[in-house]
């Protein structure tokens, strides 16, 4: 628990140094990142995305946010937070396939405010993150996770 203090502190960093003039910037510079703007209010958003989670079988196993950083040291900044999801059967498989891919689990799923107060998430498509390895059976794993974050994105937009 200790280590989510400083993640959401360098997310608010990130945060910071992103908002200054360069807005014209792509929401996301990373090729394989899904964008979806939800008309959903943040908060309200955040739960429902939750709740999908859980539906869906999948792990909540970390949250990072970057708005709670902040606020804990008295900066308010718009709604910010990364979901961090996988499952243990998921785990072995893509160990089993490619220790080296251990470093690209959990799959994170990022939520931010907009300025009319609705969600903006991203995240990378997990066929594409896992794609990169090369690897048959890391491209299977990938291809389910693909579906199964969908099916969760399509659950928290109802």
């Amino acid at each position: 628990m200790r280590w989510i203090l400083p993640m959401a502190l360098a997310s608010l960093v990130c945060y910071i140094a992103s908002s200054n003039d360069l807005q014209a910037a792509p929401a996301s510079p990373h090729s394989g990142v899904k964008l979806v703007e939800t008309k959903i209010p943040f908060d309200s958003f955040t739960g429902r995305l939750t709740s999908a989670i859980s539906e869906n079988k999948m792990g909540l196993v970390a949250q990072a946010c970057a708005n709670c950083g902040a606020k804990s040291i008295g900066v308010t900044i718009p709604g910010n937070r990364v979901f961090m999801i996988f499952r243990p059967d998921f785990a072995v498989r893509m160990l089993a396939a490619s220790e080296a891919a251990g470093v690209e689990a959990p799959i994170r799923l990022y939520v931010t405010e907009q300025p009319d107060g609705t969600a903006r998430l991203s995240y990378r498509l997990p066929s594409h993150t896992f794609g990169a390895y090369e690897v048959a059976e890391l491209d299977k794993l990938g291809a389910e996770l693909d579906v199964i974050v969908a099916q969760i994105v399509e659950d928290a937009l109802q």
